[in-house]
């Protein structure tokens, strides 16, 4: 954690954290909901948040501060448990363990994922699920396996099927029953053809397309390949068994994913099957080849050399560090529960959420997650109120559910031109959505009451 930092409402926050408010606060949230609630009526994520807060007596803050700790935990308790079947020497789990805990922040290619958040979300959760699930197969207890991967499921049922998949790829690679690749691609998602405006929302989504990637981003499925083969040749030189099934097992598990994300980038009538994401399956292929390639550089160059540790993690870790102060330059680096929030836009938002009934309607700019300073921090995460469909996280619920791209689309077009809103411009807004606060950057406009104000916003009332 103090080198990937905690932003509790950062980012996809904005998407989960209201589902399990929702739960918490039942009168929360009337208006707008369905952009966070389709997210968790599908998954058992925020039921389970909540319920730890509720059993715990613990403010949401706190519980969810320990579940992030947590999740750290588990993910490189498991990342150890696949270690020690691939590594005799302590010093290699260790290395690959720790390897995995300095790059927690790292971009998996051009998938806009992480090792792990930020931030509590059901990623970070169903990750150690999937990768236990993965040792229990090399040990042949299909049946623990198969419990980790119902647990995954259930809290992220997409990134589960990656895991699945994969681990029906272990199986039938080690029994040579080629029928279990019948079950690598995820399923379950209706192909009805979506509205016309769901095409706004996925142009947005550069990441779902494999052939709009960025060339560096093609470093990034290039480049694992390769240095997954390095590492087979080199397992199946020092006999280590389950190294070498792992590497082939990701090396034909990523070029089966690789063919329909193809597929899915250039005809536009597959563009509803874009949201399926199989770059996605990348996480698994870094996660794996981070852990492994830690042991290998433990065994042949770190040894029990302390400096070369040093040499190796010292910078490392400061570069990772670095990193995401400049992805948060306006924040803590660690946001404690109890600490005073340092970032004015989450100031303005925690005034909102002590000093505005529930049932607030706000209206924000459309694009205030990309503005300078504002770090991407969660209106509705934060602040727990309803407000105006955004641009940026909403339309990342509306690529997933299509059925909400009309009323998104409606939302945003009407916030068209924010930059230049007058009084009757909010008026508007005020009679179509029942909005009856608005939030704006210095200076704001005249006209308005604003019992709150900061060096970079304002919170106004509609009177």
């Amino acid at each position: 954690m103090l080198i990937e930092g905690y932003h509790p409402g950062a980012e996809d926050a904005e998407i989960y954290l209201p589902g399990v408010l929702k739960l918490l606060h039942p009168k929360l949230f009337p208006f707008n909901s369905q952009f966070f609630e389709a997210h968790a009526h599908s998954t058992f994520f925020p039921n389970l948040i909540a319920a730890s807060a509720r059993a715990s007596h613990l403010k949401i803050e706190s519980a969810i501060f320990l579940w992030q700790i947590a999740s750290i935990f588990l993910l490189l308790l498991a990342c150890w448990h696949v270690s020690a079947k691939c590594f005799a020497d302590p010093k290699a789990r260790w290395a690959g363990v720790a390897l995995v805990g300095a790059l927690l922040t790292l971009p998996v290619a051009g998938t806009a994922l992480y090792i792990m958040d930020q931030y509590i979300n059901p990623r970070n959760l169903s990750a150690f699920a999937a990768v236990f699930a993965i040792g229990r197969v090399l040990d042949r207890r299909y049946l623990q396996a198969a419990m980790f991967l119902i647990f995954a499921a259930a809290i992220h049922p997409l990134m589960s099927i990656f895991a699945l998949s994969f681990c029906l790829l272990l199986i039938g690679m080690r029994e040579m029953r080629l029928a279990w690749l019948a079950a690598l691609f995820p399923f379950g998602i209706s192909l009805a053809p979506p509205p016309e405006s769901y095409h706004q929302v996925v142009v947005t989504r550069s990441y779902f397309y494999v052939t709009q990637w960025h060339w560096y981003e093609w470093l990034g499925v290039i480049g694992p390949m390769v240095l997954l083969l390095g590492l087979a040749r080199i397992a199946r030189n020092h006999k280590w068994a389950n190294v070498n099934l792992l590497c082939g097992a990701l090396l034909v598990y990523e070029s089966i994913y690789f063919a329909p994300a193809l597929a899915i980038s250039v005809p536009s009538r597959f563009q509803v099957l874009a949201r399926l994401q199989p770059m996605r399956s990348l996480y698994l292929v870094y996660l794996l080849m981070i852990l492994l390639g830690g042991g290998a550089l433990a065994q042949f160059v770190l040894k029990n050399q302390l400096w070369r540790w040093l040499a190796l993690f010292v910078p490392l870790c400061a570069g990772m560090f670095i990193s995401q102060r400049a992805l948060f330059p306006a924040s803590a680096h660690i946001e404690l529960p109890w600490a005073q929030p340092g970032n004015q836009w989450v100031q303005a938002f925690l005034w909102v959420r002590n000093n505005t009934p529930d049932d607030s309607i706000f209206a924000l700019d459309p694009d205030y997650l990309n503005i300078s300073g504002e770090d991407e921090q969660g209106f509705r995460a934060i602040a727990w109120r309803s407000s105006v469909a955004d641009a940026v996280k909403d339309s990342g619920a509306v690529s997933m559910f299509p059925s909400m791209a009309d009323e998104w689309w409606h939302q945003v077009q009407a916030q068209s031109g924010w930059d230049k809103f007058q009084l009757q411009d909010f008026r508007r807004l005020q009679m179509e959505f029942g909005v009856n606060w608005v939030i704006l950057q210095q200076p704001g406009i005249a006209g308005l009451d604003c019992p709150y104000s900061n060096s970079a916003v304002r919170v106004c009332r509609l009177n």
